[in-house]
């Protein structure tokens, strides 16, 4: 769908857990490191709280990713289980043979000596509790007495709860405060501010295998971090929404207009509208994607604004004439729009050849400031031009990368031998170039970077 035009390997904002994705900013990555400590060093019952969406799940994940291969860890995903059955489900994952029958003072006993053995073994045993929250009373105490089995010097199981603040309310309650006591550390999963939502979003974006300036603009980053409240999973659906607005607008860049398409396009939208009056705008359409395809969206879009209404009613029938409409209307251009898109056709070609011989001759170590992409030419040809009336040309650089089956035109400025040279050449840029926030690379990375496409 839209990758290709972003320059996308993979969509960068689902919103299933992949740990390849772990954003360690706004204190996760302080809190998944003060988790293993906590772990590997036997302290006990842990307890992580967050709003939905606030990343606990992926926190999970990515916890048993990168814990020591001692630890030996299972995952009880259901809050609802029935004290009485807490004990068997706990077996069941660590994959203890009982019968069916068996009693909880038996499973207690096997738990035991499962556990003794694995720690003679030199192994830990974690259970991540998913949902606690949702956790009778009675069952959270029944998980509690697993914290009393323990040798002289080490507890034999570690436990950590994942919930929602709910989790804290019944904590509170005078009939399981012996869990509460039992509890060693408490981490809170707050929500991202305005500048972690900034760098989550080209961080996610990068992990997708884009490379270039920030598809988000300041302001739609604003807007999309006040609709979503800082929750992890309304800046994924919003993302994602604002980038099939910019799609569908044929743009590289998502701004406050896009997010206001998601946003209204949204379950949690402040201006949340029916269905019926969503049909009527272009962005409406954003969520029925999946169900009519993005091609029939862009046609319905495409021929309402594109078009005259005269050629709007115009049968399958008259396409052909539609077509040679369009033909005749664009033969008639003037001479001098000719003659500008010839000269602009002419800089870029020139600038692609001195790039080439200029990236061969200067030192590998040598740095630039990488300002843009774009992965239409035409658009290329007009951004050069652009450029030429706010920076010096002669010191603007461009190459043709191919990614993902599209050619993309990546524009450079300067050569600068000191990164404080560099960063001053960032600040002295236009407003309009350094809000791109463009990046520092070498002439040595730029060059791998095109032999391996080749």
């Amino acid at each position: 769908m839209y990758y290709p035009h972003f320059g996308l390997k993979e969509p960068p904002f689902k919103i299933t857990p992949n740990t390849d994705f772990f954003f360690s900013g706004g204190n996760r990555g302080a809190i998944l490191d003060a988790l293993v400590y906590a772990i590997t060093n036997g302290e006990g019952i842990v307890k992580v709280v967050g709003e939905v969406g606030s990343g606990k799940t992926m926190l999970c994940r990515m916890l048993q990713t990168i814990l020591p291969e001692k630890v030996e860890s299972i995952y009880l995903a259901n809050p609802s289980v029935a004290p009485e059955d807490v004990l068997h489900a706990i077996a069941f994952e660590l994959q203890l043979k009982l019968p069916k029958s068996a009693d909880r003072l038996k499973v207690m006993q096997t738990l035991q000596t499962h556990l003794l053995s694995r720690h003679a073994a030199g192994k830990q045993v974690v259970i991540f509790v998913e949902e606690a929250q949702g956790m009778p009373i009675a069952t959270l105490e029944e998980i509690r007495l697993l914290s009393n089995l323990e040798t002289k010097q080490d507890k034999l199981l570690q436990i950590v709860l994942f919930g929602q603040p709910e989790l804290d309310d019944n904590l509170n309650q005078p009939q399981i405060r012996q869990l509460r006591e039992r509890i060693t550390h408490s981490f809170n999963l707050g929500p991202l501010q305005t500048k972690d939502i900034a760098e989550y979003l080209i961080f996610r974006l990068r992990a997708a295998g884009y490379f270039g300036p920030p598809i988000f603009t300041d302001g739609a980053v604003k807007k999309l971090s006040s609709a979503a409240q800082g929750l992890v999973r309304r800046v994924n659906i919003l993302a994602e929404k604002s980038l099939l607005a910019a799609y569908a607008d044929n743009v590289h860049q998502v701004t406050v207009k896009h997010v206001n398409a998601a946003i209204h396009d949204s379950e949690f939208g402040t201006n949340t509208r029916p269905l019926k009056q969503l049909m009527t705008s272009k962005y409406g359409l954003i969520s029925i994607l999946g169900l009519v395809g993005i091609a029939a969206m862009l046609i319905y879009w495409g021929v309402q604004h594109q078009q005259s209404a005269k050629v709007l009613s115009t049968s399958v029938a008259n396409k052909q004439t539609v077509k040679q409409n369009i033909a005749v209307d664009a033969q008639a251009a003037s001479n001098e729009t000719v003659v500008m898109k010839d000269a602009a056709e002419q800089l870029l070609e020139k600038r692609l050849a001195i790039t080439q011989q200029w990236l061969r001759i200067n030192a590998p170590n040598t740095i630039t400031l990488q300002i843009m992409t774009s992965a239409d030419e035409n658009k290329a040809k007009s951004a050069l031009e652009s450029l030429s009336h706010q920076i010096e040309i002669d010191n603007v650089y461009l190459y043709h990368q191919k990614q993902n089956g599209v050619t993309l035109t990546v524009f450079l400025y300067g050569a600068y031998q000191q990164r404080s040279d560099a960063l001053a050449a960032v600040q002295a840029l236009p407003a309009q170039l350094k809000n791109n926030r463009p990046q520092l690379r070498t002439l040595l990375g730029i060059n791998n970077e095109l032999e391996q496409k080749q």
